[in-house]
């Protein structure tokens, strides 16, 4: 990179700081794609006269709402609820809801700029949004998340559309969460469309829709290594998190031969040097979807097991890791042991769970690194699938879409690797060739609208 790409880049990013003061997320995952994209577009003129990275780090509109609901023993709760619409330049806004007390507009804000991305890469005509509360679903009965849901689909009915914007499912927010929010809609619009992806397959949801997330880290992954004529087989695989992307992505590991040892939650980490084999992980499955217990029982039905309180699995010894839990839950100093203990590639199974100095250790190492706008797009693009078979009132069989998640990833890798090359070397930089591939589907569809 030039010394003026340089200037101009810290110049950039001092104004998306003062624009957006105390959003350091949203600071953050600006910051790792303009990195890239200033060197790519340091001789396109067209980009820089009409703005377009300024653009795109600026969303369309940001909804906050107020939501009150009643608790059961009749209290009046009030939580806040936003929308974000960063981009529509190639399709409809897309991206999940999160229910979480750690939600703000900066972590949406981040989340709906990197989805923008995101949707780019899977070649479907969707693009970035993202949206939901600082409310807890965790120790509320069926009843109160009922009551939540359908306070905050009162307040978001009106910002959402299949045609508009189509929400998803997030941390927080699944099955049971999303039914509740599409009763809600249909009830006040009188409108059976495909509003919100992740529904119950009774009510137009798609196969293999839980699956996709933790399947499509691993296929991503896969694909690296098959490049450099490797795969997961054998390998030892560190996994953090223990919910559906988590669960999913040691299920397929276990399919294609490899080995997990490690998943975690908020309250730390069990290290299984056995490996978590099916029986293991329908266990947890049970655990974490009917029992909604805590990943340290594990430790105590599998005795060889180990809990680590209050610490992620960085550092156990492996030659994969997955993080799959939440935002930078990996930082600097993990990524260093990660790389000093022999590991040979990274799949970010969760959204920029990498901070930006561990996202700098892994391309400094030159390691397989894959960021999340890449490898997790597998939810995503089932959801668009989703949206296809929604407007054409059809379900279609759990192979077609087996395949067509396959092939989604394989082009999500390929694109990466049309522009992540280094000069005079084989090695891929995935970061800047994610970055690369997806700002230029939609800043040439921003192009053709003229400023609008």
């Amino acid at each position: 990179m030039a010394v003026s790409d340089h200037v101009d880049l810290e110049r950039f990013i001092k104004g998306v700081k003062k624009r957006n003061p105390g959003q350091p997320e949203f600071v953050q995952a600006v910051q790792e794609v303009a990195e890239d994209i200033f060197e790519f577009i340091a001789d396109k003129e067209e980009y820089h006269e009409y703005q377009i990275l300024r653009r795109i780090a600026e969303p369309d509109r940001v909804v906050s709402f107020r939501v009150c609901w009643e608790d059961d023993d009749g209290n009046i709760r009030v939580q806040r609820g936003w929308r974000v619409k960063n981009n529509n330049a190639i399709g409809p806004y897309k991206g999940g809801i999160r229910f979480h007390p750690s939600v703000t507009e900066s972590i949406l804000k981040f989340m709906a700029f990197e989805q923008t991305f995101k949707n780019s890469l899977t070649g479907l005509q969707i693009d970035g949004g993202k949206g939901g509360a600082n409310f807890n679903p965790k120790g509320k009965s069926d009843h109160e998340v009922m009551r939540f849901c359908q306070s905050f689909m009162t307040e978001l009915y009106r910002h959402v559309g299949d045609d508009i914007d189509v929400p998803a499912g997030d941390i927080g927010v699944g099955t049971r969460e999303i039914g509740y929010m599409f009763g809600q809609y249909k009830r006040i619009t009188n409108r059976f469309t495909g509003v919100l992806t992740g529904k119950g397959l009774e009510y137009g949801g798609s196969l293999i829709r839980t699956e996709a997330t933790g399947y499509g880290a691993v296929y991503f992954l896969e694909d690296m290594l098959k490049r450099r004529g490797d795969s997961v087989e054998g390998k030892t695989v560190v996994v953090s998190g223990s919910g559906n992307v988590a669960t999913h992505a040691v299920e397929k590991i276990i399919q294609l031969g490899g080995k997990a040892v490690t998943l975690s939650d908020s309250g730390g980490f069990i290290h299984d040097p056995d490996g978590i084999d099916r029986e293991k992980l329908e266990w947890v499955k049970e655990l974490k979807t009917i029992r909604r217990g805590r990943i340290a029982e594990y430790a105590d039905e599998f005795k060889r097991a180990t809990f680590h309180a209050g610490q992620r699995p960085w550092r156990v010894a492996c030659d994969l890791a997955i993080p799959c839990a939440t935002q930078n839950e990996l930082d600097g100093d993990d990524a260093t042991i990660l790389v000093k203990n022999g590991c040979r590639g990274v799949s970010e199974g969760a959204n920029m769970p990498t901070d930006l100095d561990g996202v700098h250790v892994f391309k400094d190492a030159q390691i397989l690194y894959a960021p999340g706008k890449a490898a997790n797009a597998g939810g995503v693009a089932v959801s668009g699938l989703e949206m296809s078979q929604n407007s054409a009132r059809i379900s279609w069989k759990e192979e077609e879409l087996q395949l067509l998640l396959r092939e989604i990833m394989q082009g999500i890798h390929d694109r990466c690797v049309a522009y992540g090359g280094t000069p005079r070397s084989d090695h891929i930089d995935y970061v800047r060739g994610a970055n690369i591939a997806g700002f230029v589907k939609v800043a040439d569809a921003m192009l053709a609208y003229g400023v609008v």
